[in-house]
């Protein structure tokens, strides 16, 4: 299965945001590869090394808390024919 890295980066840059604590800075917890990729776009600090954490930068920051309310806000879900709403 090939898999589409954008999308990966997207969700991993969300859920990053779920962990935002001092600032901006969020715990390393995600596959190297996305967490690279997102250093590598300008959204976070470079995740080699000792700590246990990176920062945003301001850009991945704004972009973190959009993409969290985008894919998993409540109000976002589309509806579904025959679903009630949670």
């Amino acid at each position: 299965m090939e898999l589409d890295t954008h999308k990966i980066d997207e969700a991993v840059l969300a859920l990053l945001y779920l962990g935002l604590h001092d600032g901006a800075r969020v715990w390393k917890v995600f596959d190297w590869e996305a967490m690279n990729r997102l250093h590598e776009q300008g959204y976070s600090t470079d995740p080699r090394g000792k700590a246990k954490s990176v920062v945003f930068t301001e850009e991945g920051l704004e972009r973190a808390k959009r993409l969290l309310e985008e894919l998993y806000s409540k109000q976002a879900e589309p509806e579904i024919k025959g679903r009630r709403p949670r």
